[in-house]
């Protein structure tokens, strides 16, 4: 029955990573916007054409200039005919004005209205203010629906005037333009106007590798695109761009899962850390997708190292790469300008990564924010540098948008405490913090049961020491090693290393009751780690630190009174489970040994030696290893560690030769000196 209910949670686990992968995949191609344009290339002009050689793929017309456009227009403009018409109240207006003006004698006005008659014979036109040289514009003068066509000189304008009373203010122009016809002939000319420069045949050489881009190359290259978008967008499907992009996804994610599967498969045995990986994906691509919809230059501006920081804190160097690069894989195919961004963020996020291990300090987390800015400038410096060979092109703004972006890269620090809460995971800048002695619960066992504190202190220290020789994680190590024992709290009298007074209360027990008292700080201690919210691989090391042995002393004595098979043996079996880890098998091992040595009576090297090989042994026939990954190399270096260190604590000496009767002191060698001094201290 068991085994088919373990079956069917790895059939549901399995079934769960699946769709989750599945959906995170189809969440990042529907939250990203979807392109509507055919190929584009990546060039600048000036620069050198870093792609392979290029050909025309299809016939296709250059497009011309907007210099090109602008003067063919303007020459239009110039080359197009005016339409004016007569005004004939002109004449009247003007003889009027004349008449009304003052300080005129007669003669004089009989003048002016005889001059005005010849102008008026000839033509007097207003001339409009972007008309060019009107000695070589036509125009059509209209009377009526009548028009003849004639050249703008032969008529009379105000500069063929001389300035005085008749130019200034009386003469009113008889050609009058007719804006409407005017524009009707302009808008004729204009439309008249080619787009194209040049047709391009199909196999038509366009650019060569290492080539500089010329602005004739570049305009090329723009009509190339223009070609390419137009043919995309008749035959453009939003569904099968999206089917494409949801594959690729898929794929990315893919080669992470199968590198999980085959090097880091306890995060793929925990839906838990699954999420987690896929959330912290999803979220990033939300914010570059939000980005991009918004501005796609502002691309860089997203804090994506946050991904390789988060993975790298909790778990290990190579599952952060991983996640990264899985990361940016899948972004490139929907980002713009792909090939930069692949640079830019595949070469930082490794750097982030690397730096990542100073973040045990509130300091690194500045440091890994100037990290990532400097790498970032120096791949965009460089990068101009290598296309325009010199640094005048360099935009100040790209050195803002990296320093927000290093900037923003400080909220990986909230982050990791929001995944700890959400995610139930820990985190080294967690352990360290529950590695002060400071806090509430080592503070309280320490008050309540000051020998027990100092024997999880001692087991700490030698535990760090193994893990961080052996290999582990030698930080949880030693705060599981200083919580191990926290139940010990609520009965600190019953445990041997609180007994000052040398009053036993188990003298007043049953074996059974004793032994109970004693298996509870197991459950008690799990009681205090909620209580004091530990996390769960701190609350693995109290469950797992005696996994399911007996206590040895009230077993025995009970085996000797009613003899085996007359009692429940299970009053005296600690309730595990087995350790799973190597750092809580190696708590249990340092655990009993400091604990068994700590009773010996006489702490020879012979005896220290034999109870860590005996302790050692025991824990492995007894089966208390099988479920974690300790090697038989880890166990032999366990032992040779446990057995130096045991020494050492205990300060056990070679015995020296005495110095012979009638020798001088200054016979005597230091060391034995050293050693009678020592030895008086500890007795």
């Amino acid at each position: 029955m068991s085994k088919i209910l373990t079956g069917t949670v790895k059939r549901l686990s399995l079934i769960y990573r699946v769709l989750a992968l599945l959906v995170t995949a189809a969440l990042i191609v529907a939250i990203f916007p979807h392109r509507q344009h055919g190929a584009h290339f990546d060039y600048k002009v000036g620069a050198v054409w870093r792609g392979s050689d290029l050909v025309a793929p299809y016939d296709f017309a250059v497009l011309k200039t907007a210099d090109e456009m602008r003067g063919e227009e303007e020459a239009e403009r110039q080359r197009a005919i005016l339409y004016y018409r007569v005004d004939s109240t002109a004449r009247r207006t003007t003889l009027e004005r004349i008449a009304s003006a003052t300080g005129l004698t007669a003669h004089e006005r009989t003048v002016l209205r005889r001059r005005v008659d010849s102008i008026y014979r000839i033509g007097y036109m207003a001339l409009p203010s972007d008309v060019g040289d009107p000695a070589s514009r036509t125009i059509v003068v209209l009377e009526g629906n009548v028009g003849s066509m004639h050249q703008m000189g032969d008529y009379i304008t105000s500069a063929d005037l001389d300035a005085g009373l008749l130019r200034d203010s009386v003469l009113v122009p008889n050609l009058v333009p007719d804006e409407a016809r005017t524009a009707l002939e302009l808008d004729s000319r204009l439309s008249q106007i080619g787009y194209n420069s040049r047709m391009v045949m199909e196999g038509e050489h366009i650019v060569s590798r290492g080539e500089e881009v010329s602005e004739e190359t570049a305009q090329v290259l723009r009509s190339l695109e223009a070609e390419s978008d137009r043919r995309f967008s008749d035959r453009y499907n939003v569904w099968g761009e999206m089917c494409g992009q949801f594959l690729l996804a898929v794929i990315a994610l893919l080669a992470l899962y199968i590198f999980l599967k085959n090097t880091r498969h306890a995060i793929l045995d925990d839906d838990r850390r699954v999420t987690m990986v896929l959330s912290t994906i999803l979220l990033m691509s939300a914010i570059v997708a939000l980005v991009v919809r918004v501005n796609s230059d502002w691309v860089l501006l997203v804090p994506l190292c946050i991904v390789p920081i988060l993975m790298r804190v909790f778990f290990d160097m190579r599952v952060a790469l991983y996640v990264h690069l899985a990361t940016v894989i899948v972004l490139s195919s929907l980002v713009p300008n792909s090939y930069e961004f692949i640079f830019y963020q595949v070469v930082t996020g490794m750097l982030s990564i690397v730096a990542v291990r100073g973040l045990e300090r509130r300091s690194g987390f500045f440091l890994l924010s100037l990290i990532i800015f400097a790498s970032y400038s120096s791949i965009y410096t460089a990068g101009v540098l290598s296309q325009d060979t010199n640094l005048l092109s360099i935009n100040p703004e790209r050195y803002l948008i990296f320093f927000l972006n290093a900037l923003l890269t400080l909220l990986a620090y909230p982050l990791i405490y929001l995944f700890e809460r959400i995610f139930g995971m820990t985190t080294s800048l967690t352990l360290l913090e529950l590695s002060s002695t400071n806090r509430p619960a080592l503070r309280e066992l320490s008050n309540r049961a000051p020998g027990t504190f100092q024997h999880s202190m001692q087991v700490a220290n030698i535990a760090e020491d193994v893990v961080s020789e052996i290999g582990g994680d030698a930080l949880l190590a030693r705060v599981g090693a200083l919580y191990h024992d926290i139940g010990k709290m609520s009965n600190p009298l019953y445990f041997t290393e609180n007994q000052v007074s040398g009053f036993n209360p188990h003298g007043e027990l049953e074996y059974a009751e004793s032994a109970e008292i004693i298996t509870s700080h197991v459950t008690e201690g799990l009681k205090l780690a909620r209580k004091y919210h530990l996390p769960a691989e701190v609350q693995d090391f109290i469950r797992t630190h005696h996994g399911t042995t007996y206590t040895g002393y009230f077993y025995a004595k009970e085996l000797e009174l009613k003899g085996e098979g007359n009692f429940d043996a299970s009053l005296f079996r600690y309730p595990g489970p087995r350790p799973y880890s190597r750092e809580t098998a190696i708590v249990m091992i340092v655990d009993s040994v400091e604990a068994a040595c700590r009773s010996l009576k006489q702490h020879t090297k012979e005896a220290l030696d034999k109870m860590i090989d005996s302790l050692i042994d025991g824990k492995i026939k007894a089966g208390q290893l099988d479920n974690c990954d300790l090697t038989y190399g880890d166990v032999s270096q366990i032992r040779k560690m446990l057995k130096e260190r045991m020494i050492s604590i205990y300060h056990v000496r070679v015995e020296y030769p005495t110095t012979k009767p009638g020798s001088t002191p200054a016979q005597a060698s230091p060391a034995q000196g050293s050693s009678s001094g020592q030895g008086s201290r500890n007795q």
